[in-house]
C-alpha cells in the first residue's frame, strides 16, 4: 500500500539512526542505480555558512527573468517539506515526492540513506524528469562530503565561511573553508561571495584548479543614494535597484548571484545572448525568501529571521543599528550545538528584553530555556530575560510586553521561524 508523504518522511527518520552521515559513496551508488541522468542543461551549486537560501532565491528570479526553466533544491523547510524542491516556480507536489521516494526505495536495496539523502535524491530525480534549463542546488552541510556534491556543478558559489557545524567541519574558518571549497570543479567558475574569505578556502580552490572570482577583487558593489552598481573586472557595470531582501548583507548575496550568472553566460551559448542587466535588476527587486528578516506586520512590528550563528547575528545587528530608536524584544531559541554565546555577544545591548524559548520539544538537539538562560547570563550578565517552555509561549509574552513602535524579533533557529510563521497570518516579506 502506498505511503503518504508524511508516512514516507517518518519512515526516512527511522530507517537510518544517524541524522547526519557525511560521505558521497552511498548516495552516489543509489543515484547510479537510478541511471544518474542529467538533471539540467546547467547546474549551479551554492554553498557557504550563511546567505545560501537568499542567493538561491535571487538566482532563481534572475534565471526566470532570462526565460529559463529553473529547478531549486534548498533545506531545511519552514512549514511544508514540499518547499525544498521547486520546479518552474512551484513547490513539488505530494504525489511527485511520493513517486520519487518509491523509486529511490526500489533502487537503494540495502544501502542506508539519511533523511537528507532521500530528499537530495528526490530533488535530482524530479529535476531530471522536468526538462530543466538550470538546476540550482543548495548545499546542506559543508560541501565536499555533502550529498549534493555527487553532481558536478558548472558554477559553484561559496557565499560566506564562518564558524558553524564545527563538530563536522572543523574548528576554524580555514578548515571549514576547505570543506566548502569541495563543491568547486577544475577549470570551472567558483564565485567567492565575501571580500575577506579565509586562506584555507582560497588555497583549496587553487588546488582544485577552479576558475576563481572573488568579491572585492573580480567583482564589487558600489552603493549609491538610490540603488547600487555591480562592477566586474572585465568592465561590465550594472546599475541596479535595492534588493527586496532588506538586510545589508543582501547586496553581497546579490553580487555573488550576478557574478555566477555572468560566469555561466561565458560557458553557455544559450545564455550568452540573454540580457543580464534586465534579469539582474528584476531578480534583486523581486526575489523573496521566507524568514530572512521577514516583516510580518503589526504594531509592535513582528520580524522573523533564521539567523542561528554569530555571523548571522552580526548581520542582524547591522540591520538593527540602522533602527537605533526601535526597542527590540527578542524571541530566541537555539540548538545545543550552536555558538549561543557568540550569537548573544553579537547582538548585545541592542536587545531590550530576551524571551527565551525551549526547543527540546521540537528536536532532540534543542536547548531547554533554562540552559539558554544560563548561557545568556554568562555572555551578557545584565541582560533582562524571561524563560518559556516553547516558541508560541515566548512569542505571546513578547507581543504582550512590547509597546507600539517597538519590535519583536524572533530568531535563532529554523524551528523558531517555523513556529512563528505557523502562528502568523498574511505574512509579507520584507
Amino acid at each position: 500500500m502506498t505511503r503518504t508523504l508524511d508516512e514516507w518522511l517518518t519512515y526516512q527518520e527511522r530507517v537510518n539512526v544517524r541524522s547526519i552521515e557525511l560521505g558521497l559513496d552511498r548516495v552516489r551508488d543509489v543515484w547510479q542505480r537510478m541511471g544518474a541522468p542529467a538533471i539540467a542543461r546547467r547546474v549551479i551549486t551554492v554553498g557557504g555558512t550563511n546567505g545560501k537560501g537568499s542567493t538561491v532565491a535571487m538566482l532563481e528570479a534572475m534565471l526566470t527573468a532570462m526565460g529559463q526553466r529553473v529547478g531549486c533544491y534548498t533545506s531545511p523547510h519552514l512549514l511544508h517539506y514540499n518547499e525544498r524542491i521547486r520546479i518552474d516556480g512551484r513547490d513539488a507536489s505530494d504525489e511527485m515526492l511520493v513517486a520519487s521516494f518509491e523509486r529511490i526505495e526500489a533502487a537503494r536495496g540495502d544501502i542506508p540513506l539519511t533523511y537528507f539523502e532521500f530528499g537530495t535524491l528526490a530533488a535530482l530525480d524530479l529535476f531530471a524528469r522536468a526538462a530543466l534549463d538550470v538546476a540550482v542546488l543548495e548545499v546542506g552541510l559543508g560541501g565536499r562530503l555533502d550529498a549534493v556534491n555527487i553532481i558536478d556543478a558548472d558554477v559553484a558559489v561559496i557565499t560566506t565561511v564562518d564558524l558553524d557545524h564545527m563538530d563536522w567541519l572543523g574548528p576554524d574558518r580555514d578548515t571549514i573553508g576547505v570543506e566548502k571549497a569541495g563543491i568547486a570543479r577544475a577549470g570551472r567558475p567558483a564565485i567567492v561571495g565575501e571580500s575577506e574569505p579565509p586562506g584555507g578556502l582560497l588555497q583549496a580552490l587553487v588546488r582544485i584548479g577552479a576558475s576563481m572570482e572573488r568579491a572585492g577583487m573580480d567583482f564589487s558593489v558600489e552603493r549609491e543614494p538610490a540603488g547600487w552598481q555591480w562592477r566586474h573586472r572585465d568592465g561590465l557595470t550594472l546599475s541596479l535597484p535595492d534588493p527586496a531582501l532588506t538586510a545589508p548583507v543582501q547586496y553581497a548575496n546579490a553580487a555573488a548571484s550576478i557574478a555566477a550568472l555572468h560566469a555561466l553566460q561565458r560557458i553557455d551559448p544559450v545564455l550568452a545572448g540573454r540580457d543580464l542587466a534586465t534579469a539582474a535588476a528584476t531578480g534583486v527587486a523581486t526575489a523573496r525568501v521566507a524568514a530572512r528578516l521577514q516583516v510580518l506586520g503589526g504594531d509592535p512590528m513582528l520580524v522573523v529571521d533564521v539567523g542561528h550563528n554569530p555571523q548571522a547575528a552580526r548581520a542582524l545587528a547591522e540591520w538593527l543599528d540602522a533602527r537605533p530608536d526601535m526597542p527590540v524584544h527578542a524571541v530566541y531559541g537555539a540548538l545545543a550545538d550552536k555558538d549561543v554565546s557568540g550569537v548573544i555577544r553579537a547582538l548585545g545591548s541592542r536587545i531590550a528584553h530576551w524571551h527565551l524559548a525551549g526547543l527540546e520539544r521540537d528536536t532532540p538537539r534543542g536547548l531547554p530555556a533554562q540552559a539558554l538562560a544560563e548561557r545568556l547570563v554568562e555572555a551578557l550578565p545584565d541582560a533582562r530575560f524571561d524563560i518559556h517552555a516553547d516558541v508560541p509561549a515566548a512569542l505571546k509574552a513578547a507581543k504582550n510586553a512590547a509597546n507600539a513602535g517597538e519590535c519583536v524579533l524572533a530568531f535563532g533557529s529554523f524551528f523558531v521561524a517555523s513556529a512563528v510563521l505557523a502562528e502568523s497570518t498574511g505574512p509579507e516579506a520584507a
